[in-house]
């Protein structure tokens, strides 16, 4: 799964937000994105087992979910795929429990009783950091959302934050999130984009502002400045990041 993740789904997202979302795909590119909503419902459905599984292999499964769901338009998929996408996100939330026992798998005794397996609310900031990601790119529940962008938030505010945000390259994530019919979340979500901006690493700024340095982004938010009615922090929020994007030449 680390392999699988760090050498070609990720390579895959990168590549094609450098190229832009317009280029058609090649049959290998449809061949990825095929497997993946094959795997993802398999893998989905394995997070129960997790709480008997070495906690230290819990990040390569969350990391292998991530970078499949990048490949996957989640806008416009069918019934079974949303139905995977729900129960993705209300399990890496709350977190996965025991239920029955894994004795006829391994054929031994479990000395100790399995603890439940921690995903959004582990104590490891890049399994927690990542696991958040998840539920912001599956989640369509408000509470789930508004959760997982004030975890964001909160992580954002430290140095390992910032980092794993540019190592996961995180501002499509959150420019999904930037539409008017989403206007509860506008707020905490562009406050996720001011905290990048204000990064004191100018190594690290650099990149974020690269990444933001693309048609989609200015799209985004051209499309919010539009609306007439947005609230005064919101506007102030996006002028504040244009601004500090205008510094690229």
């Amino acid at each position: 799964m680390d392999w699988i993740s760090d050498q070609h789904l990720s390579k895959i997202e990168i590549q094609e937000e450098r190229e832009g979302s317009e280029k058609p795909q090649c049959a290998k590119e449809n061949y990825t994105l095929e497997n993946c909503m094959k795997l993802l419902p398999m893998v989905t459905g394995q997070l129960q087992w997790m709480p008997f599984v070495d906690p230290k292999l819990h990040m390569s499964v969350i990391q292998f979910i991530y970078w499949s769901l990048r490949q996957i338009d989640t806008g416009s998929q069918d019934a079974s795929m949303t139905a995977t996408m729900e129960r993705l996100a209300e399990v890496i939330l709350k977190g996965a429990v025991q239920k029955g026992s894994m004795q006829k798998w391994t054929k031994k005794s479990t000395r100790s009783k399995p603890k439940p397996a921690h995903f959004f609310k582990s104590s490891s900031m890049p399994l927690r950091f990542l696991s958040t990601l998840v539920v912001l790119r599956t989640a369509k529940r408000m509470n789930y959302l508004t959760q997982a962008f004030r975890s964001l938030c909160v992580d954002l505010k430290t140095d390992e934050g910032k980092i794993l945000f540019l190592q996961y390259r995180c501002v499509p994530i959150i420019l999904s999130h930037l539409t008017i019919s989403k206007k509860c979340l506008l707020f905490i979500a562009l406050n996720a984009l001011v905290e990048m901006a204000m990064n004191n690493d100018k190594i690290y700024l650099k990149i974020f502002l690269e990444d933001c340095s693309n048609e989609r982004f200015f799209h985004t938010l051209a499309a919010l400045l539009q609306n007439r009615e947005l609230d005064i922090s919101i506007l102030e929020r996006i002028c504040f990041i244009l601004q500090k994007v205008s510094e690229i030449k």
